[in-house]
């Protein structure tokens, strides 16, 4: 309980509260003249002058109710509880005064922890007191009562509907990063892993064969310029604020294009089957990505390897991937510690509702296997 009251006391305002907006202003043009028309077609109100000028008065009060909300309530209810007693006027009984109600909410909404205690400490001291003084019958006191804490509690709903909005805009931008962070990962260390390859490559047969090097100069440019292709798309869809689903135009057709044989590493046998028809697109790129990194890990990673066949499959509620080689299973791919790329590509097919594995095999080699469901989304 200690601890509740203290996280409760420790509650810092809600983020960037707005300030005056022309919604305030029109409400305070409003209540002034209906509480002097309030105050002109009411001639059974008390101390009729005091009252009017107690509700025009504390009108403005509206105005700082987000930014000051407690300095707000404390003067609203200080005025109108303090200046009577004094002057020995019963409470004002105007129904203009019912605004008092929106500095409750506003305080409860818009105030930290304390600020929102410290009021209610206010208001809890101050209808005692106005009943125990015989101004307020206790009836009222019980209506006000029901009606303060009704305020109270909508005012704190709109609170925590408020803060869980904001958590999840939080996290959908994490996502959105996440996302960012896997595609620019695959994107980047698929094609500079190909450019070393071929580099090396040129540089080995360079003596023995002159024109190795242009051939991997011009594969190294190839590379580059798809790699700049699908990095400005990526930065072309941040910079438009659209919705980060960055696997720019990718489709389980280009997979043909990780397919070939390579003369300074293994060849890929590409292999796609069953009805893959209407599939969403981000099932589509998320295949293609996947596909991707377990190409690239093989290449970068599998000793000795001739062949990496790259398989897709479909059933009526699934699609099947695929990634396997030929390569030595050694300390060159711990399955214990996987990389960001491993756990990238798990993190991707977990978005989609499926699941991705990565191991060795029992004989030679190594494989990736993945499952996404046709619908793109988790069950």
């Amino acid at each position: 309980m200690l601890a509740l009251l203290r996280s409760v006391w420790d509650e810092s305002r809600p983020p960037r509260p707005p300030l005056r907006v022309w919604r305030d202003w029109a409400l305070a043009g409003v209540l002034v003249p209906a509480a002097v028309l309030e105050g002109v077609l009411r001639p059974d109100l008390p101390w009729r002058t005091l009252s009017v000028f107690l509700a025009v008065a504390l009108v403005p009060t509206l105005l700082w109710r987000r930014t000051r909300p407690l300095p707000m309530l404390a003067v609203c209810f200080t005025a109108t509880g303090l200046v009577p007693m004094l002057l020995g006027a019963p409470p004002s009984e105007m129904y203009t005064m019912v605004y008092q109600l929106i500095l409750v909410y506003s305080l409860f909404r818009w105030g930290s922890g304390r600020e929102a205690v410290i009021g209610l400490v206010i208001m809890l001291v101050a209808l005692p007191l106005s009943v125990l003084s015989g101004r307020t019958p206790g009836a009222d006191a019980v209506g006000a009562l029901t009606f303060m804490f009704s305020t109270i509690t909508l005012g704190a709903a709109f609170r925590y509907r408020a803060r869980a909005r904001m958590r999840e805009l939080d996290q959908v931008k994490l996502l959105e990063r996440e996302q960012l962070a896997r595609d620019l990962h695959d994107t980047v260390a698929h094609h500079v892993s190909a450019m070393a390859i071929r580099a090396q490559a040129g540089l080995a047969t360079s003596a023995s064969r002159p024109d190795a090097a242009a051939e991997a100069l011009r594969v190294i440019e190839a590379e580059a310029a798809r790699a700049l292709t699908e990095m400005r798309a990526m930065v072309r869809v941040l910079r438009q604020d659209r919705p980060a689903d960055l696997a720019p135009g990718r489709r389980i057709a280009d997979l043909e294009h990780l397919a070939g044989r390579s003369r300074s590493g293994p060849s890929v046998d590409v292999e796609i089957s069953g009805d893959l028809d209407g599939l969403p697109p981000p099932v589509e790129a998320a295949i293609y990505r996947l596909a991707q990194e377990s190409v690239t890990n093989a290449r970068r990673h599998a000793r000795h390897a001739t062949l990496i066949e790259v398989r897709v499959t479909s059933d009526d509620t699934s699609v099947h991937l695929c990634v396997s080689d030929d390569g030595d299973t050694g300390a060159m791919r711990p399955a214990a510690s996987p990389g960001y790329g491993i756990i990238g590509m798990i993190e991707r097919a977990g978005l989609l509702g499926g699941s991705c594995e990565a191991g060795p095999n029992p004989g030679r080699g190594w494989t990736v296997t993945a499952v996404l469901p046709r619908t793109g989304a988790a069950t």
